[in-house]
Formats: C-alpha cells, structure tokens, sequence
C-alpha cells in the first residue's frame, strides 16, 4: 500500500458538487493498493499513520501525533501506481484490481475511524473527485508498505 500523507489545516473532497467529506486541522492521505497488498500491509499502514508525528511541539519540531480534535481525510488513488517506464503514458499495472483494492481501502478507513480519537472522513471510492485542501508547512510523507525502510 502507497500512502501520500499530507499535514492540513483544512480540507473537503466533492463529489459531482456534493460534499462527501471534510476536516478541519489534520492529515489528507492519499491511499493507493497494489495488486501484491494484503492484511498485514494494511496493519503496518494504519500504524504508522496512527502514530506520525507531523505536528508542532511547544518549540516548533514536528514531534506531535494527531490531536483529540484533529481529523483524517482519505482518498482512494490508485495513480499512486503509475509507472512511465516504458514511455510517456502511465501504466498502472501494479495497482490492484477494483474489488480488491475497495476491500483494503474500506478496512482502512474502518480501521482508521475504530483508532483515531478526531474525525475521520473518506472520498468515494472510484469516483470522479475534486480535492480541495490548504496545506500546514508544508509537510507531505511518502509511505510504502513494500519499502519500509524508505
């Protein structure tokens, strides 16, 4: 599992003009499944996203986890996976098929609302959407279950 982890002090995503999901200060991910993904790719995501610690400290390290009132947009991306290996064109071979990859993305998201203390918010899986956020820093980290040491 990719994730694209971005600090936000706002963000809301839409769906054909309908808001589907907002926060207010927190973390806007950006979830893509490969094909190879399975359960204990998504325990060590969810982990780690639990645990980052992205914001402020009283001296201005990022040395603080989420808040109690700190929230967590996700959108499903399976162009986390794209390739241009062979050219111009992205091909998005590695990402895993739909049905799959809808399973994983809403365990995590379960997961995510069974751990988190803040709101937690998702896109729709699959959809057409428009992504608006106000990034904090900015701070964005790159997660990858296949390449933990990265």
């Amino acid at each position: 599992m990719r994730c694209l982890v971005r600090r936000v002090s706002h963000a809301q995503v839409r769906v054909a003009d309908h808001k589907v999901g907002e926060i207010k200060r927190g973390l806007l991910l950006f979830l893509g499944v490969a094909q190879a993904d399975e359960e204990a790719d998504l325990r060590w995501l969810l982990k780690k996203v639990l645990g980052i610690r992205l914001f402020p400290d009283e001296e201005g390290r990022m040395n603080e986890p989420l808040g109690d009132e700190d929230g967590i947009l996700v959108i499903s991306q399976f162009t986390l996976f794209g390739s241009l290996r062979k050219g111009f064109r992205p091909s998005f071979n590695r990402a895993a098929e739909p049905g799959k990859a809808r399973s994983l993305y809403e365990q995590f998201v379960d997961g995510l609302k069974k751990e988190c203390k803040g709101p937690v918010s998702s896109g729709e899986f699959g959809g057409d959407m428009q992504i608006d956020a106000v990034d904090e820093g900015p701070v964005n980290i790159w997660l990858d279950s296949a390449q933990k040491d990265y």
